[in-house]
């Protein structure tokens, strides 16, 4: 928000000009979602009723202001001024939550909310408040909105008026109480939200979940009770349907994509608490901000206490939405009272295994809404592993992988694998890289593919920390083809391979001479059917992949690590090396040497090298001529 210099402190009218980002929302609200216009109500009772709940915590502190008012969200039409007041006795605003709340676009999220809009309009009406861009939807309906407020604690109110143009003026004004009346001038068409009749019907179809009254507020009437104003997650189970649970999913995260899955329960007894859990169908876009707190809302004894209680859920599972409604809390709880308490332990140990329970059933019955999940969430599930040593074996179990028998997509569970091992298969094969497609093109799979082993192509940088903290499954080891201790001798042991060990015993010794500091040792490899050659790790070393993650991230402290290079030595290239003298051997190591690095998806130290060593192969320019002028097909 871009303000004009006068001082927000003086009593008359200010002008303040919106942000291009701010208007460009506004004209998406006033044309494009207009097919959808009835979305405004839904979003101002949802900020109302938050209103509400604000009120309800701060009063643990400050009981006297919640005063002898019922707490409700009432809805006021007037047809003779063309107008709907939606007026709420919550929280209110003060002067600046005004120009934080309904003008900045650092906490309304305007901005990432357009960055996130698909080309359809359809999209844009779903996302609508998922971004906290709400109360914007008011502009649908209304050509002028006008906002009367009054922060509970003060005597103070201010008025914030806008037509959704250039921007909004503001002054101070008079209000009876704390709370805040929203008055949407309508435009002449719109006048049908002043219908009685309509104005229920949309109370009941979006907000019947919402827990504080909303009120039909008519001219010589009483006030007329338009929803149940029960909290949703106390109602029996038996009397609650998918689309109730789908209302109020809508209403608690203002993701209007129906979740895949959900659990509701009640735990009484000597704890006593209530969990309603969520599993969305659509990715939050602050999934991978570390800045950002996730996790359920937390009530205690029905009165909202903090928005996103982390302390209730592993980061592993951020992704998930719900609440907690706990008795055995007391109301003016914290975040570091929550730390180490007991009743929150169990309470988080309950959850999990209720998220995990939820994940199985949903892989079972609905393998499609499974895979969804998976290509949404499969990143940060993983994270589990390194987590939750408790839970280990169930979150590997729920994991999905590509593999190079399955590469169109990540369908593989690590129990499918086992399955369909060969019997004289002893571990789980798996390669890491820097993609899917680049572990598909690795020279490591040419092995595994000849003799029908089956890899995990583990594409995620999570998944080098993943196979460290899972070393077997089922019985059966993890084993890198990277690494040199992947042994496939039993396989493919032969007289020929027992000769060329011995044809190419000095090659193998002079190698790492040459390629000093970068290898440590060279042999005859068991797994290259195609390539010349691969590098691989030391038995007991960091992975090459690891090492360009660590470095990526900037970890300079490490010191050089020397791979072991394979060569296949069936390959003419490779068979070249057993004639080669002098500089045409150093040439054919450092060209061989440099596929290898390039074939894994690494990067050369010396790529004007490289290419100076392979014009000499290509030329026969080398000082000890190659036996042949260009590179064999």
């Amino acid at each position: 928000m871009h303000m004009n210099a006068q001082a927000d402190t003086a009593a008359g009218p200010q002008t303040h000009e919106f942000q291009a980002e701010t208007k460009q929302l506004l004209r998406l609200m006033a044309h494009s979602l207009y097919s959808n216009k009835e979305i405004f109500l839904r979003e101002l009772i949802s900020n109302a009723s938050d209103a509400v709940d604000k009120l309800r915590f701060e009063a643990i502190t400050h009981p006297e202001w919640l005063g002898t008012a019922v707490l409700s969200v009432d809805l006021v039409p007037d047809p003779d001024a063309g107008t709907l007041t939606l007026r709420d006795n919550g929280i209110g605003m003060s002067r600046e939550e005004v120009i934080e709340n309904l003008g900045t676009i650092a906490h309304s999220g305007t901005k990432k909310f357009l960055e996130s809009l698909p080309e359809t309009d359809r999209g844009a009406r779903e996302q609508i408040g998922q971004f906290g861009v709400g109360f914007y939807s008011a502009f649908v309906v209304a050509d002028e909105v006008e906002v009367v407020t009054r922060r509970a604690g003060t005597d103070t109110a201010v008025r914030w008026v806008s037509s959704g143009e250039g921007g909004y003026t503001l002054e101070d004004a008079a209000r009876d109480a704390p709370g805040t009346d929203v008055i949407l001038h309508l435009r002449s068409e719109e006048k049908e939200f002043l219908d009685a009749t309509r104005l229920r019907h949309l109370v009941q179809r979006y907000s019947d979940h919402i827990g504080v009254p909303v009120r039909l507020c008519l001219r010589g009437n009483e006030p007329d009770t338009l929803n149940r104003a029960a909290a949703f997650w106390t109602r029996p189970k038996t009397e609650l349907k998918d689309e109730d649970y789908q209302q109020f999913y809508t209403h608690l995260t203002h993701d209007h994509e129906a979740p895949l899955a959900w659990a509701h329960h009640r735990v009484e007894g000597t704890l006593e608490y209530t969990s309603l859990l969520y599993i969305p169908a659509v990715a939050p876009f602050d999934l991978w901000d570390r800045d950002q707190k996730h996790g359920v809302q937390l009530y205690v004894k029905r009165v909202f206490v903090m928005d996103r209680a982390a302390e209730l859920l592993p980061n592993y599972l951020r992704f998930v939405r719900g609440l907690v409604d706990s008795a055995d809390l007391p109301l003016n709880v914290s975040r570091e009272l929550l730390q180490g308490n007991r009743a929150v332990e169990k309470i988080r140990a309950a959850l999990v295994k209720r998220v995990l329970d939820l994940l199985d059933t949903l892989a079972k019955d609905k393998p499609d809404d499974y895979e969804k999940f998976w290509s949404l969430f499969g990143t940060v599930f993983k994270e589990g592993i390194v987590e939750d040593a408790t839970n280990k074996e169930r979150i590997a179990k729920l994991c999905r992988f590509t593999t190079s028998t399955h590469s169109d997509k990540p369908v593989t569970g690590l129990d499918d694998y086992v399955a369909r091992m060969p019997a004289e298969q002893k571990g789980i094969y798996y390669l890491n890289a820097d993609s899917v497609t680049t572990a598909l093109a690795s020279p490591h799979l040419e092995g595994y593919r000849a003799h029908h082993y089956e890899v995990l192509l583990l594409g995620d940088r999570i998944d080098e920390w993943f196979v460290m903290h899972l070393p077997e499954y089922a019985g059966k080891p993890l084993v890198s083809c990277e690494s040199g201790a992947a042994d496939l001798a039993p396989v493919v042991e032969t007289a020929e391979q027992t000769r060329l060990e011995g044809d190419f015993k000095d090659v193998l010794e002079r190698l790492p001479k040459t390629l000093l500091g970068r290898v440590s040792a060279a042999r005859l490899s068991k797994r290259l059917t195609e390539s010349p050659a691969c590098l691989v790790s030391s038995d007991d070393g960091m992975s090459r992949h690891l090492e360009r993650i660590l470095r990526d991230a900037g970890q300079t402290q490490l010191g050089k690590v020397e791979s072991v290079l394979e060569l296949n030595g069936s390959h003419p290239l490779v068979k070249r090396l057993l004639d080669a003298k002098d500089a045409a051997f150093v040439d054919l190591a450092e060209v061989l040497y440099g596929q290898a690095v390039l074939a894994e998806g690494g990067q050369l130290e010396d790529s004007a090298g490289f290419v100076k060593h392979l014009n000499a192969l290509i030329l026969g320019t080398s000082t000890a001529a190659a036996p042949s002028i260009l590179l064999p097909d």
